[in-house]
């Protein structure tokens, strides 16, 4: 798990630091091979790194942008074992609070269209901090579907409540 930690907080901090314009200019993303579609305010940039998630490597995608201060992100990684899944889910949520060095509160259950039904499918937010220090907030969705795990998440000092839900109401399982 410290390879995930690690690896997703230099990816979101190295993405967080590109914030500019304010403009929340939103656009339909598909991924390649990841089953969803997604809502971005901006042109996510694609980044894939091998981590061990349950117990074993995994190659993880990230696709990511910052616009206005805010950092929108959705990793996902396919598994290809069902008794890996709930593991996973784990400890991308645990990741999520270490990331930050921060403390997570359970906003809810997640829910995405098609979805596989988990019990580790929620939305968290957690409140942490930059390196520097500085407040940090995160809001975090973790979902699956079949043997693929997603995350999905916006960062930044301050969350603007309608930018998260629109980030989250628009991923579309395929």
């Amino acid at each position: 798990m410290n390879h995930v930690t690690k690896g997703c907080a230099a990816a979101l901090t190295g993405v967080a630091l590109a914030a500019c314009s304010p403009a929340l200019d939103w656009r339909q993303v598909r991924p390649e091979d990841a089953g969803i579609e997604a809502l971005f305010p901006c042109k996510p940039l694609t980044h894939a790194r091998t981590v061990p998630l349950a117990g074993q490597p995994t190659r993880m995608m990230l696709h990511a942008c910052s616009r206005g201060g805010l950092t929108f992100a959705l990793t996902h990684a396919e598994l290809q074992d069902p008794a890996r899944v709930t593991p996973a889910l784990g400890e991308l949520r645990a990741a999520a609070a270490a990331n930050l060095d921060g403390t997570e509160r359970v906003v809810g259950a997640m829910q995405v269209p098609g979805m596989t039904p988990n019990p580790q499918a929620l939305r968290l937010e957690v409140q942490g901090r930059r390196p520097d220090g500085s407040p940090l907030v995160q809001q975090v969705a973790l979902f699956t579907k079949g043997t693929r795990v997603y995350q999905a998440s916006v960062i930044g000092t301050r969350l603007p409540q309608e930018a998260v839900d629109s980030f989250f109401t628009g991923l579309r399982l395929l």
